[in-house]
């Protein structure tokens, strides 16, 4: 892992809705703290155990975290893709990281310092409710995924990944076409399931005429009849 000056972090800062109405002065204090890190394939951000100084922004690539079990067992609990954020909750606890930062893709993040968050909150209220509603989101999405991994089928939560995986143009289009994001078994272990059991209803959905896969290209010839499946337990 190789890390940069700090060259138009304003920039990448500028488009993360957390810095959103910023004062210009505000948002190049915290550029000056923060670190502009390139990242291979394969690097590990961060591992388990190890203090947390700050947050991650992903410019550009994919990360996943994760945990690993004293068998070595991996389980992702999640798959950071472009423009998003990930470490604020464990920032404000003062704590260690409980899972592992990889990256799945050759990226570009921004590393913002603890110190220049905390330096923030003390004099503006709008960037503290910002904070505060990007945290309650997060609580948010992993109450949905208890949902999922507790009520859900496998069949409806690979349905509902490839519809998140899929252009934003796909929801009310006929037919869609594009390339998963990630590798099979990366999201087998997101979704809570064995590769295995993961090919076997992509395999599944395809006699059924709701799909066609080659490697990753994923073709739906109808998200309306997909959609209707995910209906189905």
């Amino acid at each position: 892992m190789r890390d940069h000056k700090p060259i138009s972090l304003e920039s990448h800062l500028a488009n993360l809705p957390l810095f959103s109405g910023i004062a210009t002065a505000d948002l190049e204090r915290i550029a000056r703290g923060s670190k502009l890190v390139s990242a291979s394939k394969g690097d590990v951000l961060f591992r388990a155990g190890d203090a947390c100084s700050g947050f991650h922004l992903l410019v550009y690539g994919q990360v996943k975290l994760a945990f690993t079990s004293t068998q070595g067992t991996e389980k992702i609990v999640e798959i950071v893709r472009q423009g998003q954020t990930f470490g604020e909750a464990v920032m404000f606890l003062d704590g260690v990281h409980i899972v592992f930062a990889q990256t799945l893709q050759d990226s570009m993040l921004v590393h913002i310092p603890k110190v220049a968050i905390l330096k923030e909150l003390e004099h503006d209220h709008s960037f503290a409710r910002k904070m505060m509603a990007a945290l309650a989101k997060r609580t948010h999405d992993l109450m949905m995924d208890v949902e999922a991994y507790s009520l859900l089928s496998a069949k409806q939560r690979i349905i509902g990944y490839l519809m998140s995986d899929a252009p934003p143009a796909a929801i009310g289009s006929n037919q869609v076409e594009f390339e998963l994001t990630a590798g099979k078994g990366v999201i087998a272990s997101r979704l809570s399931i064995t590769q295995e059991h993961f090919s076997r209803v992509l395999h599944d959905l395809c006699d059924l005429g709701l799909l066609e896969v080659s490697g990753k290209h994923i073709r739906i010839p109808n998200v309306a009849n997909l959609l209707k499946c995910q209906d189905k337990p």
